[in-house]
C-alpha cells in the first residue's frame, strides 16, 4: 500500500503548480519587440545577398576593403548601393550598405548591413536615428552610418561600429 504524507502532497502540488504555470506561459505569445521587426526585416531583405554576385547584380559596388579601426578594432569590407544611399531614405527592407567578412575565398560571409545617410542630405543639427541608436559620422565618406550586425553576432551589440568577430 503507497502512503501519501504532507511532504510528498506538497511536492506534488509544487511540481503541478508549475506545470501549470509553465503551460501557461507557453501557450501566451510574446509580441516582438521593434529591434525584433527590424531585424527580421533586414534579414529579408538581404538573405539573397549572403552571395555576393547577387547584391552586385542589385547595384551594389565596392567602397572598400577589409577596414580595421583604429586600436585593430575590425569592421569588414563594404558594398554599397548608391541609388539607395542617395534616396534620401532609412528604410531597413532596403538598407544602403552590406558589410562582408574575408573567409580566404572568392566568397566572403554577409555578416552585417549598413544603413547610411549623406551628410548633404540631412539638414537636422542631430545624427540620424535608427531605434534609439545614434548613426556614427564617417568623414571619409561623407555620410551618417550604423553598422547592424544582423548575419554575425557581436559581443559588442547590435548595433556596434566594429565586430571584433570579424577578422582583416
Amino acid at each position: 500500500m503507497h502512503k501519501t504524507g504532507p511532504h510528498s502532497l506538497k511536492r506534488s502540488f509544487a511540481v503541478l503548480a508549475a506545470a501549470a504555470v509553465f503551460a501557461a506561459c507557453k501557450d501566451e505569445p510574446t509580441a516582438p519587440t521593434p529591434t525584433d521587426e527590424a531585424v527580421a526585416t533586414l534579414k529579408s531583405a538581404t538573405i539573397r545577398y549572403s552571395d555576393l554576385d547577387l547584391a552586385k547584380a542589385d547595384g551594389f559596388v565596392f567602397l572598400h576593403g577589409c577596414e580595421v579601426r583604429e586600436e585593430g578594432r575590425p569592421v569588414g569590407t563594404v558594398y554599397v548601393n548608391m541609388s539607395r544611399l542617395t534616396d534620401g531614405m532609412i528604410d531597413p527592407a532596403r538598407p544602403d550598405a552590406l558589410i562582408y567578412a574575408p573567409d580566404g575565398t572568392d566568397h566572403p560571409k554577409l555578416v552585417g548591413v549598413e544603413l547610411a545617410m549623406p551628410y548633404s542630405l540631412w539638414t537636422n543639427a542631430a545624427p540620424p536615428e535608427f531605434l534609439g541608436n545614434s548613426f556614427q559620422r564617417e568623414d571619409e565618406f561623407g555620410v551618417f552610418g550604423l553598422h547592424v550586425w544582423v548575419w554575425r553576432t557581436n559581443p559588442k551589440g547590435l548595433f556596434a561600429e566594429t565586430n571584433p568577430n570579424v577578422t582583416c
